[in-house]
C-alpha cells in the first residue's frame, strides 16, 4: 500500500530554509573577503607595491563592501519569509523540517 504523499509545505519550508542559510552565509563570506581584502591593501602598501597594483586592489575592496548590503537585504528578507511561513503552518511544528528551520532562524538571527 502506498503511503501518503508529503505535505507540500514542508517542501516550502525547507526551500525558504536553505534560501535564508544560503543569503546569511553570503553575508559571512563578503565580510570575511572584506576583512582580507582589506588586510592585502596594507600588506601591499607596507611593502611598496605598485600604485597601480594597489588601485585595483582598492576596486576590488569597494566592490566588496558595494555587495555587502543587497545581500544582508535579501538575507533579511529570506528569514522575513521564513518567519512568515513557519508563523503560517504553526501545526507542521512536531515536523524536523519545521524544527530545523526554527533552529537556523536562531543560529542566523544570533550572527547578525
Amino acid at each position: 500500500m502506498a503511503s501518503a504523499a508529503p505535505d507540500p509545505r514542508l517542501k516550502q519550508i525547507k526551500v525558504k530554509t536553505g534560501v535564508a542559510k544560503r543569503t546569511a552565509k553570503d553575508v559571512e563570506s563578503y565580510r570575511k573577503e572584506l576583512v582580507q581584502q582589506s588586510s592585502r591593501i596594507e600588506t601591499m602598501k607596507a611593502q611598496g607595491k605598485d600604485a597601480y597594483d594597489i588601485k585595483k586592489q582598492e576596486e576590488v575592496l569597494q566592490e566588496t563592501q558595494a555587495i555587502i548590503p543587497d545581500c544582508e537585504r535579501r538575507r533579511d528578507e529570506a528569514m522575513a519569509q521564513l518567519e512568515a511561513l513557519l508563523d503560517s503552518e504553526k501545526d507542521l511544528n512536531e515536523s524536523e523540517e519545521y524544527k530545523a528551520a526554527v533552529n537556523t532562524m536562531e543560529t542566523i538571527k544570533s550572527s547578525r
